[in-house]
């Protein structure tokens, strides 16, 4: 979601060809041949919801290596099983804050919710205080839900993201969503791997395989032990050293080091900095969108330490489509399900506030006034600033926000005319001065799968510098660096590979920028205003700015709530008493 609800979308064609949009029942599976051999096996198996249903006799199973004197392989897609999340301990508290709403005392007369922002933490929040029995109404400016996961279709029938979205096994409360809403098989599990470009050996790629056989963090010190491609042997015990207090430390320490970039971090614990340059610059604009100069380093410790810690923290999943219909839309329906209410194309114009300060509604642009017993303003931190009260803005709570910005960021999808081989069925690291990660949706994700054509989305930050440039500028710039990932198959003149159509999505104000001395300024989700609440990753949870930090905002919001549920009471029936007397 961006500071103004614009989202900058082009779509070009430089040729007539229109790209078949593939809807398909399940997973993927597919083996290829090198060169111009003949493909072997493409196989989809049956599944609810989605299409029609293709099937090749399958015999064979090929992955994608590259070896010296061969041509690469070409893309082989193949999801996983689920893997085993529910014994980890992150995830039965997750399930254990789940419960406590479906469980929870039945009010005697349900609150009256109102919600703005239909992104993942206006609906989470929704979802819960619907689950405790209570009634929602959620407000969307858009006519889109998701916020920074929203996505549109073009006049193809293809869809465009806010952003590349990846679903992490260290994510608890995500994970519990899906599996409270019954759509656990909507998420395209990928082997357990890392896989970065290698900037110096264009086409090439190097990977962290982490063994199933070996318990956490045995996986993830053989991930990094077994590959020797990107660190040396005395790179990687420096590195280890350096990271021992954070492991011995535990989350006193990792907190602690919120006043340290990356890079100061690590020479100050004599890391190289050829680590933070082969490893990290990666890894810092994948999580945040900035450079490590840039980047609190308490954010990759909490990355690192969910990552090493939990056995399958660091396995990847897609969406098996669009965000908005295959995620938000079965959080709707459960919450309309119990008596909730959810509304588009209603923007928030003004909070207005009785005369002891706290909220008596919220005015929209359309002249209607929602009113309620509770209010939670769910978007994100530069929207909030822009709607907050004057007579809230000497509260220190509300002053603490200043701090937290929205950093930009730019998605890129781009359609080709071909299938490319260099790529992988997974998220891809870069490493590229102006790309974070990439993927071939085409492959990846059962609703845009197409064997004949490729869809690259790619994530295009650091992006301040270029979120005022225009689309065409942004994918001349885009070319030049995938004509380093995919030597023998794009250039930038489009004498190889050439592009079909484009969509380029700018968000100004994406995520909080996590930069250092962030943390004392993050809000707890209950404000100090009565009856009125916050919910977003900017606010106080401690997965940071994610998508599991969305959700887990949610629900301690909804939680806030629920336990003031006598005191909102009461002060509605002043509020009546008033009225009457007035």
């Amino acid at each position: 979601m961006t500071i103004c609800g614009c989202v900058s979308a082009a779509n070009l064609r430089w040729q007539s060809t229109m790209i078949e949009n593939h809807t398909l029942k399940s997973a993927p599976r597919c083996g290829f041949l090198t060169g111009s051999e003949r493909t072997n096996a493409l196989a989809f198996g049956g599944c609810e919801s989605m299409g029609h249903s293709l099937r090749i006799p399958c015999t064979h199973s090929y992955r994608l290596r590259t070896r010296k004197g061969v041509s690469p392989l070409q893309v082989v897609c193949m999801d996983f099983p689920r893997p085993e999340l529910e014994n980890t301990v992150n995830f039965l508290e997750a399930a254990y804050l789940s419960s406590s709403f479906r469980t929870s005392p039945r009010p005697t007369k349900p609150l009256k919710v109102v919600i703005a922002g239909a992104g993942l933490a206006g609906l989470s929040t929704a979802k819960y205080l619907a689950d405790a029995g209570h009634k929602p109404v959620l407000l969307e400016a858009r006519d889109v839900l998701g916020g920074k996961v929203a996505a549109w279709k073009d006049d193809d029938g293809d869809w465009y993201e806010t952003g590349l979205h990846i679903f992490f096994g260290a994510y608890p409360n995500v994970q519990n969503l899906f599996g409270e809403l019954g759509i656990n098989d909507r998420l395209q599990w990928k082997e357990h791997s890392m896989i970065f470009a290698m900037p110096n050996k264009p086409g090439e790629f190097s990977r962290f395989d982490f063994p199933e056989v070996l318990p956490a963090p045995l996986n993830g010190i053989w991930a990094i032990l077994k590959n020797n491609e990107m660190l040396t042997w005395p790179e990687k015990v420096k590195f280890a050293i350096g990271l021992l207090p954070a492991m011995l430390g535990g989350q006193s320490y990792v907190e602690a080091q919120d006043g340290f970039n990356v890079k100061e971090w690590m020479r100050k614990q004599g890391i190289p900095d050829r680590v933070t340059d082969e490893v990290f610059i990666a890894m810092s604009k994948a999580l945040n969108f900035i450079n490590p100069d840039e980047l609190s380093m308490q954010c990759i410790l909490i990355a690192l330490n969910r990552f090493l810690q939990e056995k399958h923290g660091s396995k990847m999943a897609f969406l098996d489509g669009n965000p908005p219909e295959r995620l938000c839309l079965p959080i709707v329906d459960h919450i309309q399900s119990l008596g909730g209410e959810v509304r588009l194309n209603s923007r928030i114009q003004n909070i207005e506030l009785n005369h002891d300060g706290t909220v008596k509604s919220f005015l929209l642009n359309n002249g209607n006034v929602i009113e309620g017993d509770a209010y939670v303003f769910a978007t994100p931190v530069d929207i909030l600033k822009l709607l907050l009260p004057e007579n809230w803005k000497e509260i220190p709570y509300f002053q603490r926000l200043e701090k937290l910005v929205g950093v930009p960021v730019i998605n890129v999808h781009i359609w080709f005319d071909r299938k490319l081989k260099n790529t992988y069925d997974h998220l891809l690291f870069s490493r590229s001065q102006l790309l974070s990660v990439y993927a071939d949706m085409s492959v990846t994700c059962k609703e845009y799968y197409n064997p004949n054509q490729s869809m690259l989305e790619l994530v295009f930050a650091p992006a301040e510098e270029w979120i005022s440039r225009s689309d065409s500028d942004i994918i001349d710039a885009t070319m030049k660096e995938l004509a380093k990932l995919f030597p023998d198959e794009i250039s930038s003149d489009q004498s190889k590979a050439k592009i079909v159509k484009y969509h380029v999505v700018k968000t100004p104000r994406s995520v909080y920028k996590t930069v250092p001395d962030c943390e004392p300024c993050r809000p707890l989700q209950r404000s100090p205003v009565e009856g009125f609440y916050l919910a977003g990753d900017y606010t106080k949870q401690k997965y940071l700015a994610s998508m599991e930090g969305a959700v887990l905002s949610g629900k301690l919001c909804a939680q806030a709530i629920v336990q003031d549920y006598e005191l909102l009471v009461a002060r509605g029936q002043r509020s009546l008493a008033h009225a009457s007397v007035s």
